[in-house]
């Protein structure tokens, strides 16, 4: 699942026109890049859920058969946050009602991370008995210094100890965690997070790649003439 429901509201104007997943780097929308990367790793139903300015994603990106992968969209009359964007796309990521363990990342979200990396950790998910989750760790970015959890030796995440990443926004969840929650019901991840980790049920890895939380106009900016610099001439 793709989330691509947020209103963008750092990246104004920018974002008054334009829905911030579909806005581009090194030619091609943020979002693009994501549905590639996921498809390079297997991955071929994808869920999107979109509120604000939703019918330009769908506009854009159709229904993924270019991409080769099948697209499947979950509208939110106003943006439901993370979890509440789970819960209303549940019919849609488990397929017969049966639990699935399932990929989540955000729309905005700039990586070289290779999807397919997490094939092992979905495995393991769901062999357990009790929901898990498992999260990719980043080192803290300079506005958020003191990151979000600890990553322990043994692959844990803990809510307090050292050292401390920040939570990269590409994660593994089991449907089971949000069957609960009323489709409809605006909630955000956090408190899932913490609950779960605090039950020692949440593994994480630390990824030190590229990966770039695309905020503002400026970091946009910088992040495409990156891209365009390491992207190799085209002529024509």
């Amino acid at each position: 699942m793709i989330f691509a429901a947020g209103r963008g509201e750092r990246m104004r104007p920018l974002t008054d026109t334009c829905p911030k997943p579909l806005l581009a780097v090194g030619g091609k929308p943020l979002i693009v890049w994501q549905i590639e990367r996921l498809a390079a790793a297997g991955y071929t139903r994808i869920v999107i859920n979109h509120a604000w300015l939703g019918a330009q994603i769908e506009a854009a990106l159709g229904d993924g058969a270019r991409f080769g992968v099948t697209l499947l969209y979950s509208p939110e009359h106003d943006a439901l946050e993370t979890a509440g964007g789970i819960a209303q796309a549940l019919p849609l990521i488990e397929s017969n009602g049966t639990p699935e363990v399932f990929l989540a990342v955000s729309g905005d979200v700039y990586s070289a991370y290779d999807f397919a990396r997490l094939n092992p950790h979905a495995q393991a998910l769901a062999a357990q008995a009790l929901p898990g989750m498992h999260l990719v760790m980043v080192p803290n970015p300079p506005f958020h210094p003191k990151g979000d959890f600890a990553l322990n030796d043994d692959g844990r995440l803990a809510l307090e100890g050292a050292p401390r990443y920040t939570f990269g926004n590409i994660g593994l969840y089991d449907t089971r965690m949000f069957r609960d929650l009323a489709p409809g019901t605006k909630r955000a991840l956090t408190p899932y997070y913490r609950e779960s980790i605090a039950q020692g049920r949440v593994s994480g890895e630390l990824y030190e790649g590229v990966w770039e939380n695309v905020g503002t106009p400026a970091q946009l900016e910088a992040l495409d003439a990156a891209l365009r610099k390491s992207a190799p001439a085209h002529h024509g």
